[in-house]
This record gives C-alpha cells, sequence and structure tokens, in this order.
C-alpha cells in the first residue's frame, strides 16, 4: 500500500510541478492593489463603522451580502471574542452574516448583540427550517480591543454604548471605509504611537482579490527602532504609508523601540479579517487565516504577547471557482498574499491615524525624520 503511495505521489509530481510554474508565472505577471486599496475589492462585502468621540472607541463591521464560509485563528495570550467555537471544525455552522472588530474590551462584545439584532430583523441567519413565528439565529462572531484606558469617559454605568454603536454603524454599510483614527480603530494605540483602522487589498494576475481589515492596538511597534520605517515596508505597494520602504538597520534583540511600557494583560490587541473571492471553505480558509498571522508578525514586534488578544477571521465570498484539482496550491497562494496584504494594512492603520480632541500621543506622521 505505502509502495502504490508512493508511485501515484511520482505520477502527481509532473502535474504538481506545472500547476506551481504556471502560480508562480501568475505571481510574478501583473497582480495588482485593488481599485481602492480596502477589503471592500473583495466582492460582496461592505463595511459599516461608527465611533464615539467623547468616550474614544468605536466599532467596525463587515457585512457579506449573504452567508459566507469563515474561519478563525486565535495567536494572543488574552483574546476577548464571540461565536469562535461556532466556527471550529467538525461543528454544524462554520458560516457566518457579519464579523465585528470593537473597541471597549469586554463591554465591546455587547456590539454583536446590536448586530444580530440588525439581521435577524431583515430575516438573516441561521435556521436549521424557517418557521413562522420563529426568528433566524445570526452568527456574528465577534472580536475585541481594549481601549478602556486611552482617557474616553467610560462611566457610562449600565448603558455601555457598544450596542448602539453597531446598530449605527449598521445603518448606512458602504463600501468606503475610514482608516486610522475611524471604527474600532478610533481608539486604540499601536505601542507607543497612535493606532487605528488600517484596510489593504490585492488581485492576483488571474484575478483572484484578496482583502484585509485590521484594528491595530498592539503591545508591540510597527516601527523599526530609532526610525520611521515600517516594520512591513518591505510589502509597501507605491506610497500607500508614506514610501520609505524597508528599513535597513540593524536591531538589537532586546530593542523593542515604540513598544508599550508597563504592559497588562488583555491591555493590548491587534484584530483582523482577511477576505477573498476565491471558492474557499472553511477548512482552506482556516489555512489562510493561519497563514496571515504571519503578516501580523512582519508587521509588529513583538507580536502574539501574553499581553495582546489577536485574532484573525477569513472569510470567503465564493464569487470565484477554483479550477478543479488546483485546491491546495491556491490555498497556499491565497495564505501567503494574505499575510503580505494584512501587514500592509497594519501599516496603513498607523499611517493614517490622527489624534482624537484631547490624546496626547504621537502619531506616525508627527515622528521626528
Amino acid at each position: 500500500m505505502k509502495r502504490r503511495t508512493l508511485l501515484g505521489l511520482s505520477a502527481a509530481l509532473p502535474i504538481l510541478a506545472a500547476r506551481a510554474t504556471r502560480a508562480a508565472a501568475a505571481l510574478g505577471g501583473s497582480g495588482h492593489v485593488g481599485p481602492t486599496n480596502l477589503i471592500t475589492d473583495v466582492a460582496g462585502l461592505t463595511v459599516g463603522e461608527a465611533h464615539d468621540t467623547r468616550v474614544r472607541t468605536g466599532v467596525t463591521i463587515l457585512l457579506p451580502d449573504r452567508r459566507v464560509a469563515c474561519a478563525v485563528d486565535v495567536r494572543g495570550g488574552g483574546p476577548g471574542t464571540r461565536e469562535t467555537d461556532a466556527l471550529t471544525a467538525g461543528n454544524l455552522v462554520r458560516s457566518i452574516d457579519a464579523i465585528v472588530l470593537s473597541g471597549g474590551s469586554v463591554y465591546g462584545l455587547a456590539s454583536a448583540d446590536g448586530v444580530a439584532a440588525w439581521l435577524g430583523a431583515r430575516g438573516r441567519g441561521f435556521s436549521m427550517t424557517k418557521q413562522p413565528g420563529v426568528p433566524p439565529s445570526p452568527i456574528v462572531p465577534t472580536a475585541i480591543l481594549f481601549d478602556l484606558a486611552n482617557g474616553g469617559d467610560k462611566n457610562w454605568g449600565l448603558n455601555p454604548p457598544y450596542r448602539d454603536l453597531a446598530l449605527k454603524a449598521m445603518d448606512h454599510p458602504t463600501r468606503d471605509i475610514a482608516l486610522g483614527t475611524a471604527g474600532a480603530g478610533y481608539g486604540a494605540q499601536a505601542g507607543a504611537l497612535k493606532g487605528g483602522l488600517g484596510s489593504a487589498s490585492f488581485v492576483t494576475a488571474d484575478g483572484m482579490t484578496v482583502g484585509a481589515l485590521v484594528a491595530v492596538n498592539s503591545l508591540g511597534s510597527v516601527v523599526v527602532p530609532g526610525t520611521r520605517h515600517f516594520w512591513a515596508g518591505a510589502f509597501e505597494m507605491g506610497r500607500e504609508f508614506g514610501g520609505l520602504g524597508a528599513g535597513t538597520a540593524h536591531v538589537d534583540p532586546e530593542d523593542w523601540g515604540r513598544a508599550k511600557f508597563n504592559p497588562a494583560a488583555r491591555a493590548n490587541t491587534t484584530i483582523a479579517c482577511i477576505a477573498t473571492d476565491a471558492d474557499l471553505d472553511a477548512d482552506d480558509l482556516k489555512r489562510v487565516a493561519m497563514m496571515a498571522q504571519d503578516g501580523m508578525a512582519r508587521a509588529i514586534r513583538p507580536v502574539h504577547s501574553p499581553f495582546d488578544g489577536d485574532v484573525i477571521f477569513a472569510l470567503s465570498t465564493g464569487r470565484r471557482p477554483l479550477p478543479p484539482g488546483s485546491r491546495p496550491l491556491h490555498v497556499a497562494r491565497l495564505g501567503a498574499l494574505a499575510a503580505d496584504t494584512l501587514s500592509r494594512a497594519v501599516a496603513r492603520g498607523v499611517y493614517e491615524a490622527t489624534l482624537p480632541p484631547g490624546m496626547g500621543i504621537p502619531t506616525w506622521k508627527n515622528l521626528p525624520d
């Protein structure tokens, strides 16, 4: 049996090699940034955003136009999530109606209540069988970041603002996303710099689109110590985050540069979503999410610490079928592209950040040359 398996593999190798050659040609071809360089370049997606300037917090909601396959990968030591178990292999429902990224730490999980109510009122959600008078159950996985200590007014008593913010965000979902100090990134801090909401996209030479959306609130720094160069500089497309490109500095392994001082458990987190129009199932998307974590590692140093709650969702709108027999190779391609696109989105989120009224930390744009 083992010999037959090896012989079968040997026969398949030339075919796989030919496919790899074609994919490599595509990778080296005319791939380009999407029309808006946002996750909504993936067909079938819109985004809702809302923030509260007084509280210094916000929410961002990724809304597909129908239920889609989804997976999640959690690497941070202090995550805050909702309904991620539903995406685990072997479970009944591995598709979603929306994804929520929210500020507010544990209070921000209530943002999913508003999204679920909005979807349910429109008849959207999971149902085994439709019955009169029985509403569907919207599946709304959610990840939160900690922005409670950023100086905003958190004296909300019994009424945290997150459900209302989510409903406000769902009023006008759009393909046009505000970056930087917006949505879930409104009150975020990336190391010692103002963090924010970032997004980026890439379209392959053979027409597949990959997009990333991220709220950057990391313990680690996004810039090389002693410089303005983003760790993600090698992946920059054009001048999307300043045009400085890759840095050349040699870095001491113990020099974390503009990381946060005196970190606390659950006080940091980078939360993200990867999307593609390639027709991937939930198992494929799990691998894409895992590979995308490397993009976070290329853009933030250190990352996935005990003090971070780093989470990545990956979803597919399924608009672009894959050629028969090519799935594993395309999963590898899309995972690699997801990592690079997420690195760019992290840098864009910090590059575009501005200071909310009264907040007194540096932004990338006011760093010395």
